[in-house]
């Protein structure tokens, strides 16, 4: 660093310069900063975080914020900047040539010949690296390889939650669906977090940039799902008083994402095959064609194939949306991601609050043998509602009915010391499923007050003659004291 800049024939040719250094090796670098800046005013030491050095993701992920910070400089186009290839590892230097190659850094590459192989006297030990083989700047590997990699960043950056399992083969699988442009496919129950999904995969993309559009195909009829994805001439239909821009307009350059898309009537499901195929729509009414630019990602809970051999959803169409199918597993299948969701969604009920939510032990027992048969989506309101009910600590007490009913997903409850089997809660008139309630939640407050008929009492919000008579009426053994 410091023969580079001995050997400029500028003096003081540079205003700032950045130095990066690994973390075991800011002690070093401090000393070489200070020794920089008898030649540069601005020497900014920044400590780089990472466990591999020739980990290219990880190097990547470094880099992009000061590659960043230095493109901002250059916007007004009255600065330039060099890159300095001598230092660093391999993969430091290979990085830096793929950036700049790739159009994602207006900088110059120099290297410092090392002084054994300098002839002395040497008029200039430096030169600048240009790569003037026929065909390879602008090799389009490397912006594919670099897209690939931003997209791995922005996966990673996303609200997707993933610790392992099938969600973290999902999340894995993302970056390389981002960085096509192939339509998307995403399949998965009722509140398991698709439109997330969908949003994670036009934030990695190359159309980042571009609008992301969503409509939910089940919440309109035939004629307007029509006009609010392909736009309207005025006069089509009573009411169509102006022209009118669909969806897919609006997401020109960018991403779609249409929602329960198996709910989509057999019209829409052709105007949709034409945009798959040749890119063009029609607003209803016009008798122009409008080309358009947009990747579309659909979503569905319905079994497509099941609904095709019904006559249901058109067969081509399927094939067009399936480019990339995305299978989103439902939380009861992902429980080792429950207590980090809880976390997440307990920070965003609690606000501003010193202290988040504790959960007991007995709480959290039941919330990992609940089934969850709304997903994700019913865990967040879950939780939620804790932050109406709940002071510092979740309890049994706290949990909604379902959950501290135990119901499993085949309508037993967990945890029973009934030796009989359970009946369903659809075979339960009301009263009888109260009493079912009733009954866990008094088991469930004397197992935790180790049988203190007192201490049971005050959990549950009662008195202790109170809960005496609902131990003898469910046929509960009577603790002791």
């Amino acid at each position: 660093m410091l023969r580079f800049l001995e050997h400029q024939e500028d003096r003081g040719r540079y205003d700032r310069a950045f130095l990066l250094a690994g973390v075991n090796g800011v002690g070093p670098a401090r000393e070489l900063a200070r020794e920089m800046r008898a030649h540069v005013g601005d020497v900014q030491l920044r400590a780089v975080e990472l466990q591999d050095p020739s980990d290219y993701g990880a190097l990547f992920r470094e880099l992009t914020p000061i590659v960043a910070e230095v493109g901002r400089v250059l916007d007004d186009g009255s600065g330039e900047v060099d890159v300095l290839l001598s230092a660093g590892t391999p993969q430091v230097q290979t990085l830096w040539v793929i950036l700049v190659q790739a159009g994602l850094l207006r900088a110059r590459m120099y290297q410092v010949i090392p002084p054994a192989f300098v002839p002395h006297p040497h008029p200039r030990p430096i030169r600048e690296v240009t790569f003037d083989i026929e065909g390879f700047p602008e090799i389009r590997v490397l912006r594919d390889e670099v897209e690939r990699l931003r997209a791995e960043v922005r996966a990673h950056q996303s609200k997707l939650i993933a610790t392992g399992g099938p969600m973290r083969r999902l999340v894995d699988r993302l970056p390389r669906v981002a960085a096509s442009d192939l339509p998307v496919l995403i399949l998965g129950e009722t509140g398991t977090g698709k439109e997330l999904v969908a949003r994670t995969v036009h934030q990695s993309s190359r159309r980042f940039e571009g609008p992301f559009v969503a409509e939910n195909c089940a919440a309109l009829a035939e004629g307007v799902l029509a006009s609010e994805l392909f736009g309207h001439e005025a006069g089509a239909f009573t009411g169509a008083t102006q022209r009118r821009r669909g969806l897919f307009e609006q997401a020109h350059g960018g991403t779609i994402f249409l929602d329960e898309v198996g709910e989509m009537p057999a019209q829409v499901q052709a105007m949709l095959l034409r945009v798959l195929q040749e890119g063009v729509i029609r607003r209803v009414g016009s008798e122009t064609w409008i080309k358009v630019d947009v990747r579309v990602v659909a979503a569905t809970h319905r079994d497509l194939r099941e609904m095709i051999d019904q006559g249901k959803f058109r067969e081509d169409l399927y094939y067009r949306l399936q480019g990339v199918s995305l299978d989103v597993p439902p939380l009861r299948e992902r429980r080792s991601d429950l207590s980090l969701l809880i976390d997440v969604f307990t920070r965003e009920a609690t606000g501003s609050r010193r202290r988040p939510l504790r959960i007991t032990r007995e709480a959290m027992r039941l919330l990992e043998a609940h089934p969850w048969p709304g997903n994700v989506r019913e865990l967040r309101s879950e939780v939620l509602r804790w932050s109406v009910f709940s002071d510092d600590t979740v309890d049994v007490d706290d949990l909604s009915t379902e959950i501290r009913a135990g119901i499993d997903g085949k309508g037993a409850a967990v945890g029973s010391s009934s030796k009989g089997a359970r009946r369903k809660p659809r075979d339960l008139t009301l009263a009888e499923l109260v009493r079912e309630v009733e009954r866990e939640a008094v088991q469930r407050a004397l197992s935790l007050s180790h049988g203190n008929l007192s201490r049971a009492a005050a959990a549950l919000g009662i008195e202790r003659n109170t809960l005496k008579r609902k131990l003898s009426a469910f046929g509960v053994p009577r603790a002791k004291r």
